[in-house]
């Protein structure tokens, strides 16, 4: 037996191989739309991937089931539970199988059984692996978004993401159901999650790639609550601002994501769109900005952010120094169905009168006329924040503009400076003139 992690640190997202090496055959769980990691590595392990499943309709990614398929033939297994508002669109394509609880995938000598373990959504499956010819005794579960290290799915995303009422209480009393399940398995059983640290999946994910369910059973704070009511409360409160495009990525993961054939490459361009995204560093933008530019800076957080702040359906030419650097992020905004990315230019190409710099300062310079607007998230503020300060998480600063004077100063900060560089072009495109911005963030007022 094979088993290989692949993990998208920008997305905090883990997929999986699972080979048998007697047989040459392979099935990846929870794919991503970039296939090729999935292609090399059952090439190197001389595996033919002959299937393909996903634990659930994904929130926070666009699914690469379909694009797997149709690159190598493999059978899609999906899940069939749940009500009809989450049935997959494309269950009629002939590579699809639908799964009922039970239902079992052969992968050579190795069986997945799919268990229903509904809560964090009404169709989520996990997939109970034993590896045949070394006993009879289960080896790992594949939890999606079901069980994390250290924590547990949210089940309020189908209400404050994709707005489906009153669902968070009853999905929350289905996951401590689901979890009730997991009480005849072995505590060694292995634990393999979609998501670490950093998702808004769940709001205490641990940072370790895998688990036990002996040791989730005795850490994991979800397994200490046997009161259903009390677990409600605490699976519902605390958890992070759901990113605006969940809802959208749900809606394309179920009618089926477009097949590529291949992530898409930029071409370079001297005549810019309407719509100008920098994609440089931070550090680089913060003194050679372009007016009118939202910047969303290439790195960790590019995934997040192009999800909160473009939209599906505007194309936008991309400011990069390389050619590199501008297919990198349209790869990242292509893993979350942002196929919108129209070319790329180099600032050298760009009108040069049209770029300034950000005016800065730090809290010990602020005489108290200032605006200090946090970006942080709504979590990061109870932790610490100024007092006096003014609140709009970073994804929420576009709508909530009207909340800001234009006439005094707004002095911006984040946490230690990733996100204020784009909550400060995001003002100075609205027209918010008297802006600076607080670049060593409330990390330097916390020591």
């Amino acid at each position: 037996m094979i088993i290989r992690n692949f993990y998208d640190e920008k997305l905090a997202q883990a997929s999986y191989l699972v080979g048998c090496g007697a047989t040459g055959e392979a099935i990846v769980v929870d794919p991503l739309r970039d296939i090729e990691p999935y292609l090399a590595m059952a090439a190197a392990q001389n595996l033919r991937i002959t299937a393909v499943t996903e634990t659930h309709i994904h929130a926070d990614f666009l699914s690469g089931s379909r694009e797997l398929s149709a690159a190598t033939g493999a059978t899609m297994y999906l899940s069939d539970e749940g009500d009809d508002l989450w049935k997959y669109a494309f269950a009629d394509d002939p590579k699809a199988v639908l799964m009922k609880d039970g239902f079992v995938i052969q992968v050579g000598n190795l069986s997945l059984k799919a268990i229903h373990t509904p809560g964090h959504t009404p169709e989520h499956m996990s997939f109970l692996l034993t590896d045949h010819p070394a006993g009879e005794i289960p080896h790992s579960l594949f939890t999606g978004d079901f069980i994390f290290v250290g924590d547990v799915g949210r089940p309020d995303l189908l209400e404050r993401a994709a707005n489906f009422e009153g669902t968070m209480v009853l999905g929350a009393k289905t996951l401590f159901e689901s979890l009730r399940k997991m009480a005849d398995l072995p505590d060694s059983l292995l634990i393999w999650p979609a998501h670490g640290a950093g998702s808004a999946c769940g709001k205490s994910l641990g940072g370790s790639p895998v688990s036990s369910l002996g040791y989730e059973r005795k850490t994991n704070w979800a397994f200490q609550i046997a009161d259903q009511d009390q677990f409600v409360e605490a699976v519902l409160s605390g958890q992070p601002e759901p990113p605006f495009y969940f809802k959208e990525m749900k809606r394309l993961n179920k009618v089926g994501p477009a097949v590529l054939g291949h992530l898409p490459l930029v071409l370079e361009t001297t005549s810019p769109g309407a719509i100008l995204v920098d994609v440089r560093a931070g550090k680089t933008v913060r003194g050679n900005y372009f007016r009118g530019s939202l910047v969303i800076p290439g790195g960790m957080g590019i995934t997040n952010w192009a999800g909160w702040l473009l939209k599906y359906d505007e194309p936008i030419t991309l400011i990069a120094d390389s050619q590199e650097e501008a297919n990198q992020a349209a790869r990242d905004m292509a893993t979350i169905g942002l196929d919108v990315v129209s070319g790329w230019i180099k600032p050298t190409n760009l009108d040069p009168s049209g770029f300034t710099s950000f005016e800065q300062t730090t809290f010990q310079e602020l005489d108290g006329s200032e605006i200090v607007l946090d970006v942080r998230g709504i979590n990061e503020w109870r932790s610490f924040h100024q007092e006096g300060s003014k609140h709009i998480p970073l994804g929420y600063l576009r709508d909530r503009l009207a909340e800001l004077p234009r006439d005094r100063k707004i002095a911006v900060h984040c946490a230690s400076g990733g996100r204020s560089p784009i909550a400060v072009s995001l003002l100075k495109q609205a027209g918010f003139e008297k802006v600076v911005e607080i670049p060593s963030g409330i990390a330097a007022l916390a020591k």
